[in-house]
């Protein structure tokens, strides 16, 4: 579903992460829909999560996460994002 990890410099630069492109928004709320598995690494910002099924996951700067295809969920922007990603 949602999984948040903390990888060190190394792991990112071998899944080419800081070639990925750079995603932003400003503080917000809205509902997404994941067609595809998305990964992404977050420069800056926090936000929460919250599933369809009413989990919560609160990500912040330096988290390295993984949305699952399928997962239905509404974002909370709480500090301004910034974040590289890549969709598979």
């Amino acid at each position: 579903m949602v999984k948040i990890e903390s990888l060190t410099n190394e792991q990112l630069e071998k899944k080419g992460v800081f070639n990925w492109p750079i995603w932003e928004k400003e503080v917000s709320e809205f509902d997404w829909y994941y067609d595809t598995v998305e990964q992404c690494y977050f420069l800056d910002g926090e936000v929460e999560v919250t599933t369809k099924t009413g989990e919560k996951f609160h990500i912040k700067k330096g988290d390295f996460v993984t949305f699952n295809k399928g997962l239905a969920c509404t974002w909370k922007v709480i500090k301004p994002v910034r974040k590289h990603y890549n969709f598979d």
